[in-house]
């Protein structure tokens, strides 16, 4: 076998298609595109979700409620997760939170939900407390501040 004899496996490669070069290659004049009409446009037919005049899904369907953008959004954190991150007389708060990997984004604030048990005394920094937390958190011997 001589270099000159190599070639692609057959059907590996592809004829490019050559559009409007003359009448005798086939696709000349319309160059595919029939006459006139949408398609046959430098816009190339209709946009996403239009369906041709008729009323568009989206808009058929029915809506419910809706969504308060000025609603505050807190992240979460339970005192079990607190229990098992932070050394006993640790003060925590949302910078504290945010570098042990507890919570990813502080959002509007930190509430602080009572789920789980805890024996190690904090002193936590939070926007809220669920009463249950605040309980847990004191009962153990360290503070709940609201901030």
């Amino acid at each position: 076998m001589k270099l000159h004899e190599l070639s692609p496996a057959i059907g590996a490669t592809k004829e490019v298609k050559r559009i409007g070069r003359g009448h005798g290659s086939g696709n000349g004049k319309t160059a595919g595109k029939g006459h006139k009409g949408q398609w046959a446009r430098s816009g190339g037919g209709v946009r996403p979700g239009f369906e041709g005049g008729q009323t568009a899904l989206a808009r058929r369907m029915p809506k419910r409620g809706f969504n308060n953008i000025f609603a505050t959004e807190y992240a979460i954190v339970n005192v079990s997760d607190l229990e098992a991150r932070f050394e006993n007389g640790a003060v925590i708060d949302d910078v504290a939170l945010v570098e042990s990997g507890l919570v990813k984004n502080t959002l509007d604030g930190i509430k602080v939900l009572g789920n789980g048990e805890i024996t190690k005394s904090f002193t936590v920094k939070a926007a809220k407390f669920t009463a249950a937390a605040a309980e847990k958190i004191e009962k153990a011997g360290g503070k709940a501040e609201v901030i």
